[in-house]
């Protein structure tokens, strides 16, 4: 166990080191002018967000990954697809109620949209679409074409938003994608998909076990665009005090809220786990230890990733948006696709997803091959959103197109391409992304148009270009594919089942 955390520990301190190394750097010039406090600060919140994201790693193969594998492959070994389903809705619902990065966005429209009801909404709106990503594993349904229908009818929402002088929502509506597929539910919901599609079995099963992300994130944009469309009056904002002294003054009680949000998003899991384990799992006891341990370790790095964000990377990440903006805007653009570079490599959830997808192809698509486009991809969005930002045209002229591209390629590539894109475009904007990037943009907001007016349309946003722009780098890796017999042999599956085997009934 201790060799596993060393290894752990070595790989966030590798993802970790390059963001830290830009921000110490530049805080040294005169672009930036960081007082020691605020240096001395945001160094201590590296070194624990190093040990954060370790014991998150080291939790996640543990406890999570393991735990969703066997309740995905127990329902479904029930052959009852009702079950099924019916467990997968209350899952969705409950754990995205719990997730963290949910309420933060429920606060910002709490004047015009009554909280209790967008989060409730945005729960049974993840619920429904991981139904329907179960029942596409299940009836093997062509991704590809359930993607291009959901994603035609929220650009229909989009015009309808519009025509109703409610267009000021867009960019709160597509964040809210990232935000609900937290670093929690992101590889528990993966590893569900995986024991489903493993026990299931059939052609193509590896590529069948992607998708669930990718659908789960639809599901708040539509919820967050019908709620947008009831709401009275215009949305407003408040800058919140991104203070490095404020936050350490008040360290305890943000330890207190991040520990409480942990408990209740990690506690449901586990609730479902051990109800499941009771009644269809039945797993030795060695391996409950396993799994005990494991989510011990993702408790504790959660809750102290999420602390360093909070107090060390947040206020950071503000003032550096604000005083190089006033310094020069087209400094900012390059400093902001250079961060979001960097920055990806942090989140706990992508290193997650990038050994998932190596393990299950086989090794046909190489974690080193996502981390780049990866990178990319993040680093293209952020340096997009601060031009958006700086001449203030509409977020629809990035997403509209990006999107096209994206369902375009998804029918010229590989599937599990597609697939494997779709779900990292939801991993890439997790709680880094939301806490470090979004506060970037919004003091560059803040220092460019002189107020909070502008923030929701401009500022916001950030999030979902992020999303969207892994979706159309992995897949340009599927043209390697498409060329290379010895990658499309590699991310074949692991089982074969003749054809008249495809043609059983599963489930009655």
């Amino acid at each position: 166990m201790a060799k596993a955390l060393f290894l752990k520990l070595k790989e966030a301190l590798i993802s970790v080191l390059p963001v830290t190394a830009i921000v110490l750097i530049i805080s040294f010039t005169p672009l930036v002018n960081l007082s020691a406090t605020e240096t001395a600060a945001f160094a201590v919140s590296a070194v624990f967000l190093v040990l954060g994201i370790g014991l998150f790693n080291l939790g996640a193969d543990l406890a999570m990954t393991p735990m969703g594998e066997h309740v995905g492959s127990g329902l479904t070994k029930s052959k009852k697809l009702i079950v099924l389903i019916s467990v997968c809705f209350l899952m969705g619902v409950l754990i995205t109620i719990a997730e963290p990065d949910l309420s933060v966005l429920a606060s910002q429209v709490q004047a015009v949209m009554n909280s209790t009801v967008l989060i409730i909404t945005v729960g049974a709106g993840v619920g429904i679409f991981l139904v329907i990503a179960v029942l596409k594993i299940v009836f093997r349904l062509n991704l590809s074409l359930l993607l291009m229908f959901f994603y035609m009818l929220l650009f229909a929402l989009c015009a309808i938003l519009i025509e109703c002088g409610k267009g000021n929502f867009l960019p709160l509506s597509f964040d809210s994608g990232g935000v609900t597929t937290g670093p929690i539910t992101v590889p528990f919901i993966m590893a569900l998909g995986v024991g489903i599609a493993t026990t299931i079995g059939g052609r193509n099963a590896n590529e069948n076990s992607f998708g669930l992300i990718a659908l789960c994130s639809i599901g708040p944009m539509i919820a967050v665009m019908a709620l947008s469309m009831t709401s009275q009056g215009e949305i407003t904002y408040e800058l919140a005090d991104y203070s490095v002294e404020t936050a350490l003054a008040d360290i305890w009680h943000i330890i207190g809220e991040h520990t409480l949000d942990v408990l209740k998003a990690l506690g449901l899991i586990v609730a479902f786990f051990l109800i499941l384990q009771f009644t269809v799992l039945k797993l030795p006891k060695k391996k409950l230890a396993q799994i005990g341990i494991g989510i011990a370790y993702t408790f504790v790095g959660l809750i102290i990733f999420l602390v360093a964000v909070v107090v060390g990377f947040m206020p950071i990440g503000f003032k550096l948006g604000q005083q190089i903006a006033q310094f020069n805007e087209v400094l900012l653009v390059v400093f902001g696709f250079i961060l979001g570079m960097v920055v990806v490599l942090a989140e706990p959830a992508v290193h997650v997803l990038n050994k998932q997808v190596e393990q299950i192809t086989g090794g046909g698509v190489k974690k080193i091959e996502m981390l780049l486009a990866l990178s990319a991809a993040v680093g293209i969005s952020i340096g997009l959103s601060l031009i958006r930002m700086i001449f203030k045209f509409s977020l629809l002229y990035y997403l509209i197109p990006g999107y096209m591209i994206s369902l375009g390629l998804s029918f010229f590539v590989p599937k599990i391409y597609t697939a494997i894109a779709f779900d990292s475009g939801g991993v890439a904007s997790g709680p880094l992304t939301s806490s470090f990037i979004l506060p970037l943009a919004i003091g560059a907001c803040a220092a460019l148009s002189g107020g909070t007016e502008t923030i929701l349309t401009d500022a916001f946003g950030v999030v979902a270009m992020v999303a969207m722009t892994p979706l159309i780098t992995i897949q340009a890796l599927g043209f390697k594919a498409v060329t290379s017999a010895k990658v499309r042999h590699k991310i074949t599956m692991k089982r074969i089942l003749s054809a008249d085997d495809e043609q059983i009934i599963y489930f009655k």
